[in-house]
């Protein structure tokens, strides 16, 4: 069996993560029983709820172990296997975390799912057509609920989740209106991933200043909102919510590090009779073969071309990690490792 390099998460960050926080080891991969599988791993997901997973603080999941591998999605092939299901070359996807190779028990119901590759990238399947793309189509059809001609707005648009979303939005003909940091990423967020505008959340220092940019972009108010950020952009949107707005709550990344994130105006939730959800995608099983088909075919027609962030090599997943949560990425962040 191959020997297997794997990062841990060594000690749990004050405040901001930081590199000394993860630990790159060498460790022997285990001889196969049955039912298992040996999983070559070729690309890592790096997704921002990793990071409250650093934490050993209550949250909707464990914390990460210290000393353990750091646990997250991963797309490779089959390199031995001892289950029925599961031949050699095989392309899969399952939670193989942060490390070359896994040995994973494909008897446990969804440990590891077979993809097809010929019209959709291995890569595809940790974003586009993966738990970033099924968390945009949940909120989006299952807690927004949009209807023609409504305006909908995502933060951390040009993300993975953020991508994902348009194409969605757009394909049930919403007006789409995007938030993201800087003047590369609004202009690719109308070009490339189909935004009717973008606003430039870091021209603004309040949400005062934020929330005229961003009505000036939604004259007829907003209709639904989905929410990756917290903070100061929430703060932004709350006024310019339409009475009966849905809002998802899909993360909070402005609050990873630990500081509290207080809503100026809650009032406005009551007054315009919003529904503000937060949801967790992997507590809804059930709609991911609908929501996969859907975006699968949107990648393979060209509908959705999202755009990925790619780390060479494991040893590169901390900084890469970090440099996500800081907004660095295009689009999905992956690291290759063949």
């Amino acid at each position: 069996m191959p020997t297997n390099q794997q990062i841990h998460l060594d000690n749990r960050p004050t405040g901001e993560a930081v590199a000394s926080n993860f630990k790159l080891v060498t460790a022997e991969t285990t001889a196969l029983q049955g039912g298992q599988v040996l999983v070559r791993h070729h690309f890592l997901s790096l997704d921002p709820y990793m990071r409250g997973r650093m934490n050993d603080a209550k949250s909707y999941a464990q914390p990460q172990a210290l000393g353990q591998v750091m646990q997250g999605g991963t797309a490779g092939e089959v390199a031995e296997s001892r289950h029925p299901k599961f031949a050699v070359g095989d392309k899969v996807v399952g939670m193989g975390g942060w490390q070359e190779y896994s040995v994973v028990d494909a008897n446990q119901l969804g440990a590891l799912r077979k993809v097809d590759t010929t019209h959709v990238p291995l890569s595809a399947y940790l974003g586009a057509v993966g738990m970033p793309g099924v968390t945009a189509w949940y909120g989006l059809v299952k807690i927004i609920e949009p209807k023609a001609g409504q305006t909908m707005v995502v933060s951390a648009a040009t993300g993975a989740v953020g991508s994902a979303f348009a194409a969605l939005s757009k394909a049930r003909g919403c007006r789409t209106v995007g938030i993201a940091g800087g003047p590369d990423k609004c202009k690719y967020a109308v070009d490339e991933l189909g935004f009717d505008a973008c606003v430039d959340y870091k021209l603004h220092t309040t949400a005062g200043t934020l929330a005229k940019a961003i009505a000036a972009e939604c004259p007829n108010g907003i209709d639904g909102y989905f929410e990756n950020v917290g903070g100061m952009v929430l703060d932004a949107v709350l006024p310019l919510m339409n009475a009966f707005g849905r809002i998802a709550v899909c993360g909070m990344i402005a609050g990873y590090n630990g500081a509290p994130l207080p809503l100026t105006y809650p009032a406005l939730i009551l007054m315009q009779r919003l529904k503000v959800q937060g949801f967790i995608v992997s507590e809804h099983m059930e709609i991911w073969p609908e929501a996969l088909t859907e975006l699968g075919t949107m990648v393979a027609t060209g509908k959705l071309r999202a755009r990925e962030s790619i780390a060479q090599g494991l040893a590169s997943a901390p900084e890469a990690f970090l440099g996500l949560l800081k907004g660095k990425n295009f689009g999905k962040q992956l690291v290759k490792l063949v």
